[in-house]
């Protein structure tokens, strides 16, 4: 009796994708900024990627987030009105 080798494959990892709010287009979770919007109601900055709340992902270009300024991208993706000391923090983050 024969016993066959079985070949071990590597698995590859899923990227998980987002979609920008100012350009609309789905890059990697990695490559973008997460504005979340906490339970507690506050806006802010998530570095980490895991913070608690409602999220929405936006490029780390000046084009993208005049784009979501604009068309109020931001504030439809967290449901709630997203103040300017926001779009600030976010354009100095950029700078």
């Amino acid at each position: 009796m024969r016993l066959r080798k079985r070949k071990r494959i590597m698995k590859t990892r899923k990227i998980p994708l987002r979609c920008c709010v100012g350009c609309q287009q789905m890059k990697p979770k990695k490559e973008l900024v997460r504005v979340v919007a906490a339970p507690t109601g506050e806006i802010g900055i998530d570095r980490t990627g895991k913070a608690a709340g409602r999220g929405a992902y936006i490029c780390p270009t000046a084009a993208c987030l005049e784009k979501a300024y604009t068309a109020h991208g931001l504030e439809r993706s967290l449901k709630q009105k997203v103040s300017p000391d926001i779009y600030r923090a976010l354009t100095e983050m950029l700078s």
